[in-house]
């Protein structure tokens, strides 16, 4: 039996790769297979397009080089990674998938009607995650988080965290536009509270849809 393929979605700063490696932990725990991956990388030559990406020094790179580097990285980790995974029975998580470049690259970068369906169709033959989790943040909160001293002193404000607060903005609202296309499978995590509260949303919708019993009952 095929497992299932969950991803983890939204603005920088929402903490859902933080979530998603606590998650990763949390079900493997629990003795479910689960493979973790994430977007661009996953993958030897996906980790080298993910430095490139994120490199704040590539001030210059428009949408387009974007959403074809992305693309090659995501190409990448489904041949190798999430389609075996997937195959063996293996539950796959990954941080990030096509939605990622539909609100990012399509609407934040503001690349043409349809470019990112062409690509998705040749890179991925137009895959969807079975069920995505997304991580909704107000996109001031996100501003603030993604150049917060903390991560400044760590040198891990990389070249998306540093777009201006109108960027935060359209790439949320473009994630909620994608919530009320397909209701079925995005589930809204609220993420501005504190971190537990955000840690119990996640624990409650995964329970359900891996077949969990409820936390309380463990």
């Amino acid at each position: 039996m095929a497992g299932l393929f969950i991803t983890f979605e939204g603005i920088d700063g929402s903490g859902k790769s933080t979530h998603l490696k606590r998650a990763v932990e949390w079900l493997r725990a629990r003795g479910l297979p689960i493979c973790y991956t994430k977007e661009p990388g996953g993958t030897p030559l996906g980790e080298a397009i993910r430095q490139v990406f994120l490199d704040p020094v590539r001030e210059s790179m428009d949408g387009r080089i974007e959403a074809f580097l992305v693309f090659a990285s995501r190409r990448a980790n489904l041949l190798e990674v999430i389609e075996p995974a997937l195959a063996a029975g293996r539950h796959v998580l990954c941080d990030r998938f096509t939605d990622s470049s539909r609100v990012y690259q399509g609407v934040g970068r503001g690349l043409p009607d349809g470019w990112i369906d062409t690509l998705d169709r040749l890179a991925t033959g137009g895959k969807k995650p079975d069920h995505t989790l997304l991580f909704d943040l107000t996109p001031e909160d996100a501003f603030a988080r993604g150049r917060s001293a903390t991560r400044q002193a760590r040198g891990d404000v990389d070249r998306i965290d540093a777009e201006e607060l109108p960027f935060y903005r359209q790439v949320r609202d473009a994630y909620l536009a994608l919530v009320h296309e397909e209701p079925g499978r995005f589930h809204v995590i609220d993420s501005g509270g504190d971190a537990e509260d955000t840690w119990r949303q996640v624990v409650d919708v995964l329970s359900r849809l891996l077949g969990l019993p409820p936390e309380e009952d463990r």
